[in-house]
């Protein structure tokens, strides 16, 4: 193997393991910023020792081993320093021996549990929503951070800053590496689903830039739900997050024209939705009905989500349920976005004039001020109306809203048919 081949084999192999090396470093040292150091040592060990001896026969074993001892020899050093510094005495030392176990067999634990523990530490909710991100997708997903910035349309030297910033303040905040317990646990999950939905989110449908969808961002949130529904199985909403994305991810393919234009949700090729990715987003549902008569709101989404794919064309589709599943999960969250999706809904089972009034009542929401989705579903049940003037302003103001250059132009388009159609345009 050229040395070339072997550089690229340590990539792929750091992609797949350094979570794992991470999170059963940061158990030793409680550190997931010094963890992270340790394990790149060990990465620039094989960089250093594969091109003349060659990839071992388990790599990954192989920089796990040599990531412990660093990390053993790291706390060693520690606990020296201290007994020097302090001059301890030998009922002292003796303690700190024991409070110290048998590194060798600390590392070797249940590596499920180390990366439960990294899942929460790096979604802390001491650390904003922005930080977390990055910071998960660094630790969790391997990324350098050249790509978390290129994913997320920001400069490189802006991500490094709330990686640097994230991991000093869990250190500073001395945030523990641990699950938190039962009382904590919920809030605590939320945190770990918001991120993990608005990585999945910035792909699915940017809000900047000109692509209208990173698939990159949608299948590392896929990775990373699949994982956490392995290491908690008895969270229903975290099945409810992996069913969501599971089936919103089954209509990429669909959902960007040759071009890279978008194709709006009732205009898509049905035929190109990825049926397996369906099956296992009705697969989370099912288990999330097994464990809850209640459902959470990520769980009503992907209900909501599996009415559309259930339906082989958009006629098809039970709109009337999807009304009723929107107003189950204002309840559960009451927000405007969530209204304003209803209004959808409720447009196509009862008619635009009745969405329309549901839309209107949102005018006047402070929060939706400048969201563009507002006036682009204004515009839609006005044009359905045969409003043309009225729908072409909606449209107009929507694309003016709007970051994303390929949405814009959708926009912009539906504002010039409201032109052609209108009578009263010369």
């Amino acid at each position: 193997m050229s040395a070339t081949e072997i550089h690229r084999t340590i990539d792929a192999l750091w992609r797949i393991e350094s979570a794992r090396l991470i999170a059963g470093l940061a158990r030793i040292v409680r550190d997931v910023g010094r963890a992270e150091e340790l394990a790149q040592d060990a990465l620039v060990a094989a960089l250093e020792q594969w091109p003349a001896s060659g990839v071992p026969e388990n790599p990954g074993a192989w920089l796990m081993a040599a990531a412990k001892y660093r990390a053993i020899d790291s706390v060693r050093r520690d606990k020296r320093l201290e007994r020097k510094h302090e001059e301890l005495g030998r009922e002292f030392e003796a303690r700190q021996e024991a409070a110290v176990p048998d590194l060798d067999s600390k590392i070797d634990g249940d590596i499920g549990d180390d990366l439960l523990r990294l899942v929460f530490t790096a979604c802390h909710p001491v650390l904003s929503t922005e930080a977390r991100a990055a910071l998960t997708l660094r630790l969790l997903g391997g990324l350098t951070t050249d790509e978390i910035a290129r994913a997320f349309l920001v400069p490189e030297p802006t991500i490094a800053q709330r990686i640097v910033r994230a991991k000093r303040t869990l250190a500073d905040k001395q945030v523990p590496f641990e699950v938190p317990r039962a009382k904590e646990l919920a809030a605590r999950l939320s945190s770990v689903l918001e991120v993990i939905y608005l990585v999945f989110n910035e792909g699915y449908t940017a809000t900047a830039g000109e692509d209208w969808m990173r698939p990159a961002l949608c299948d590392e949130a896929l990775r990373l739900g699949r994982i956490l529904e392995g290491l908690m199985p008895h969270e229903p909403e975290v099945h409810g997050l992996a069913g969501l994305m599971e089936i919103q991810a089954s209509r990429s393919r669909a959902r960007v024209g040759p071009s890279g234009d978008p194709i709006l949700l009732l205009e898509q090729n049905r035929v190109l939705w990825d049926q397996l990715l369906i099956r296992r987003g009705f697969a989370a549902l099912a288990r999330v009905e097994q464990l809850t008569a209640s459902p959470g709101p990520y769980a009503l989404q992907a209900a909501i989500a599996a009415c559309h794919a259930r339906a082989n064309t958009p006629e098809a589709t039970d709109w009337p349920r999807i009304a009723a599943l929107y107003e189950a999960l204002a309840e559960v969250i009451p927000s405007p976005v969530v209204e304003l999706n209803r209004a959808v809904a409720v447009a196509m089972a009862f008619g635009p004039a009745a969405g329309l009034e549901l839309a209107d009542a949102l005018t006047t929401e402070p929060s939706l001020a400048n969201y563009h989705l507002l006036p682009s579903v204004r515009g839609d049940l006005l044009f359905k109306l045969k409003r043309f003037n009225d729908a072409r302003q909606e449209f107009e103001r929507a694309a003016s809203l709007t970051r994303n250059v390929r949405e814009r132009d959708l926009l912009l388009a539906r504002a010039r048919d409201c032109q052609g159609a209108s009578p009263t345009v010369a």
